[in-house]
Order: structure tokens, then sequence, then C-alpha cells
């Protein structure tokens, strides 16, 4: 009897640093997973990105490429519909400033259309944003295409005289990849919200997408370095 009321404190201690390791190992668990989904996006609009441009002569003319202000790139976005039609993806988006290409911020995509059509489809939305203004208007916290800001669908390959033209009535150009096929497409009416969980998730505080693309604040997590590598590459 005396014996197990010495022992007793110990055991009851053993519980609790048990119970806490359970419990702190569920939540790294789970803060693992969450910050795995956004990394796991950011890694294939990189991939995205570096596929699209890989054939030259069927991807973005490198004259709208070294003006770009910013890209945005939702992969795998879901466009689906049986007379009404939907859209929905999930996206980052990163600003080109002095000192290189800036960190992502997340995004979601949600748009509609009425018409014709059945089905659904999985297709690779690529937004390449030409000046400051469309830059700033698509970082707010809610922002339709066409109605914000203009939008063409984009050129490619290597028609430097349709990229001027472009440019100059343009101020976000879009392009879509689906089955392969790589060309430019229209978005006008889709709503693009800044995605403030997913940029918390993935660098650990509350973040807007102004903070993270004009000041800076997010840092560099993995794999943010390959995504500004390929950015780098090719929208210099």
């Amino acid at each position: 009897m005396i014996l197990f009321m010495r022992i007793r404190p110990l055991l009851a201690a053993v519980a609790i640093i048990v119970g806490l390791s359970a419990s702190l190992s569920t939540s790294l668990a789970a803060q693992k997973g969450k910050d795995n989904e956004e990394a796991k996006r950011l890694a294939e609009a990189t991939t995205v990105f570096q596929e699209v441009m890989s054939a030259e002569d069927n991807a973005i003319p490198k004259t709208i490429l070294e003006k770009v202000e910013a890209i945005a790139i939702f992969p795998n976005t879901i466009k689906a519909g049986l007379g009404i039609g939907g859209l929905r993806g999930r996206g980052v988006i990163s600003a080109r400033g002095a000192n290189g290409w800036s960190s992502p911020a997340f995004l979601t995509m949600t748009g509609g259309s009425i018409g014709l059509q059945i089905g659904a489809q999985a297709a690779d939305i690529v937004l390449v944003i030409l000046n400051k203004r469309g830059v700033d208007s698509l970082i707010g916290n809610q922002f339709k295409l066409g109605a914000d800001a203009s939008v063409a669908a984009g050129p490619v390959g290597r028609d430097t005289q349709a990229s001027t033209d472009l440019q100059l009535r343009a101020q976000i150009l879009s392009y879509s990849r689906a089955r392969g096929l790589f060309a430019g497409i229209t978005v006008n009416g889709s709503t693009i919200r800044q995605d403030k969980d997913a940029n918390q998730r993935f660098y650990g505080k509350a973040l807007t997408s102004r903070d993270i693309i004009l000041s800076g604040q997010g840092g560099s997590p993995e794999p943010v370095a390959a995504w500004r590598q390929i950015l780098a590459r090719y929208g210099r």
C-alpha cells in the first residue's frame, strides 16, 4: 500500500506525458498534412509552367514574358456543366519586383457560364498580368476578371505582332491547357479571391496576398525556391 502511494504520482506523471505526446503527434501530423496540401499546389503550378514553356513553338511568347508583372497559375482547375457550367480552382500568384520574383500567395478561382455543355474536364489555367494595376487588382480581397481589369485570350508561339496588339488593350492574358492543348481562353466573369487560410497554413502566420507579394513577409519555405527559379528562367 505504501509502495503504491509512492509510485502513484509517478504513474500519473507518465500518463500525462503519454497523453501530451499523443496530442502533439496528432497535431503535428494534421499540420504536416495541411502544409503538404499547399506545397503540393505550388509544386503542381511549377510543373505546369515548366511544361508549358518547354514547348517553345506553342508557349507564351517571350515578348510578353519580358514585360510581365505577375503570373498566376491554377493547376487542375475543374470545369463542369450540364447546361449551366461552373469552374473552380486553387492556384498561386507571384509578382516580379526589384529583387526578383516574390514568394507566392494562394488564390481561389470560381466562375460560371451558360450554354450547351455537358461533362467535366480538368484544365490548367495560366494568367499573365501585364501591368501594376492588374497586379493590384488581382491581389485584393476579391477580383472579377473582365470587370475589375480587362482580360483577353493570350497568343501562343512566336506571333510578336499579336502579342504587341494584345498588350495595348488588355491588363491580363489568360491561357488554358487541357488534354495536352495549350491555348488562349476567355475567363471573363470568373472571380478570384485570396486564400487567407492557405497563406496561414503555408507560412505559419496570418498574411494577405499583399503582405506576401508586395511586402515580402512570407519568407521562402519549400518548395518556393523551385517556383521562383522557374519563373526567373522564363520570365526574366
